[in-house]
């Protein structure tokens, strides 16, 4: 019925799916926090939202850079109460970045607003009295996703501060394999599920969903390509008791030449920053990852974890056991928030304050 209207709603121009879901995904806004100076501006047309602890500093504060979630195509800095939480309970400046959505803003401009955000951030540390030596790029979801490639390619930036560390709140990582244990044993589970991934994929890239099932069943990857990176991206990398609900070993897919031609950008660095060399790996900052056990990308998350300590990253787990993807975005909300969302939230502060 719900599918039927939003065709009717469509069909008059009121609205599409994008727009309706970007509404009811950008929440309730929250009250005014006496406790909290929030600023809003715009650094190349980018909407920054920046919070600050009310009560004076003793000394300089760390920055905490967000990216929010929404698969590129959804969500803004109305993320708020995310943010509030961690700038109160962290004493610290959180930067909110409203990084402009695909599909008006095309693939791959979120990165770069994200990274002119975050370069707007570190030229001006002493306006917000941050210590360089404190800044922090975190994300959720896609948000992840964009500070994982953000903290990459502040390595050639070598007249800014270093980056202490990236805090990546179930990242999604990769566009290789689809087949995962994880995007098995959780293909229906809400609220991302398996199809769902490729289809917001799909309108992040700005790509019809013509291929779809195809990309499901791994085809558009080389031969070559899945040799390549199956030292960093194999089931067979995944723990065992990671494997234990309903998992089987895919069989064998043949490679669609038309298929990689139509999506090969969901192979790029920028898009499955999971894939980098290990010249790149081991220069990363300490790193704090979430996964979610019912979450199709949880294995991202896995892998990157073990890529990290593999190349000598210092890397703080924290497994949510009955947490799902996206469970984030009901913080906050009273009844409607899960108390798994904030043990995540308790755990990512003590994160944050022992840095």
């Amino acid at each position: 019925m719900l599918s039927i209207q939003k065709q009717i709603l469509e069909k008059l121009g009121i609205c599409s799916d994008l727009s309706l879901l970007r509404v009811v995904l950008d929440g309730i806004p929250p009250r005014r926090d006496s406790k909290l100076l929030i600023k809003d501006l715009k650094v190349d047309e980018v909407p920054l939202r920046i919070y600050q602890p009310k009560q004076p500093p003793t000394g300089k504060r760390r920055g905490i850079l967000y990216f929010h979630g929404g698969a590129g195509t959804f969500g803004s800095i109305t993320f708020e109460r995310i943010c509030r939480y961690i700038a109160k309970k962290c004493s610290s400046v959180v930067v909110s970045v409203g990084y402009r959505l695909s599909p008006e803003h095309p693939y791959p401009g979120q990165y770069f607003d994200c990274l002119n955000a975050t370069l707007y951030f570190m030229r001006n540390l002493e306006e917000y009295h941050v210590d360089p030596a404190l800044i922090i790029i975190s994300g959720d979801s896609c948000g992840a996703n964009f500070a994982t490639v953000i903290c990459q390619i502040l390595l050639n930036k070598r007249d800014l501060p270093k980056v202490r560390a990236q805090v990546l709140l179930y990242p999604g990582l990769q566009g290789l394999d689809f087949h995962l244990p994880s995007y098995q044993q959780n293909a229906s589970v809400p609220l991302l599920f398996r199809k769902l991934v490729i289809y917001f994929c799909f309108r992040y890239l700005n790509k019809e969903p013509s291929v779809l099932e195809d990309v499901l069943q791994n085809c558009h990857v080389p031969e070559s390509m899945k040799r390549k990176y199956k030292k960093w991206i194999s089931a067979d990398i995944i723990p065992d008791k990671f494997k234990i609900r309903g998992y089987v070993p895919q069989k064998s897919t043949s490679y669609k030449p038309e298929v990689h031609e139509a999506v090969k950008e969901l192979l790029a660095i920028t898009f499955s920053p999971l894939l980098a060399e290990d010249s790149i790996i081991c220069q990363l900052p300490e790193s704090y990852i979430v996964t979610c056990e019912f979450d199709v990308l949880r294995d991202d998350g896995l892998l990157y974890k073990k890529r990290l300590e593999d190349n000598g990253v210092q890397v703080t787990w924290y497994h949510s056991e009955s947490g799902f993807h996206g469970i984030l975005a009901f913080f906050g909300y009273g009844i409607f928030s899960f108390s798994s969302g904030k043990k995540i939230m308790d755990s990512t502060v003590n994160y944050i304050n022992s840095l």
